[in-house]
């Protein structure tokens, strides 16, 4: 048996490659994987009595759900995940993505500029919350060293509706990211 180390090995960091699904318990499994398939535009993997598997890409699955429906209601005030998020590429595509849900009747709860994103805020019928954001700008983890981000770190609300026509109006991801921007402590849009 070969006890060595590779020293090349021995001084790397070693990270996950990428974060590969999220998994589930639901009281109301088939509404909240429809939520999930409207949501994602995604499609059904798998599913029996038990389980259920959807992915949006080419990712074997996402999400996983799991049927419990004897499972207590979720409570807001316990120890666990506040919300999960995810990226988008541009503003134009969350917008799009938020223009695409509202006629479904999937409607962020919250929108708001946290300086570094422009995020919107859904829950599902389960009642977790789900980010979907893209972010502002070139670098924008620096906007945490910013006195912007020392006079506001939660950021300021915005209206999507408004946000969407500018963009419909040929406004670019830099001025879009720039609405209601935390660094002037007021929305311009709401």
């Amino acid at each position: 048996m070969n006890t060595q180390t590779n020293p090349a090995h021995s001084a790397a960091r070693i990270v996950p490659a990428r974060m590969a699904h999220l998994v589930y318990r639901c009281a109301r499994r088939a509404e909240t994987v429809a939520w999930y398939i409207k949501l994602f535009q995604a499609h059904l993997v798998f599913e029996d009595d038990v389980l259920t598997f959807i992915t949006y890409d080419d990712e074997h699955h996402r999400l996983a759900f799991f049927n419990m429906p004897d499972i207590p209601a979720k409570v807001a005030e316990t120890a666990g995940v506040h919300h999960v998020a995810y990226s988008y590429d541009s503003i134009g595509d969350l917008l799009s993505t938020y223009a695409r849900l509202k006629p479904l009747d999937i409607r962020p709860f919250w929108c708001i500029n946290h300086g570094p994103t422009t995020s919107l805020y859904y829950r599902d019928p389960e009642g977790n919350d789900v980010e979907l954001q893209a972010d502002n700008g070139d670098d924008p983890a620096a906007y945490f060293h910013s006195d912007a981000f020392a006079n506001n770190n939660l950021g300021v609300e915005f209206d999507p509706d408004e946000l969407f026509r500018m963009w419909q109006a040929g406004a670019s991801d830099a001025e879009l990211s720039a609405v209601g921007t935390a660094a002037t402590g007021k929305s311009t849009v709401m």
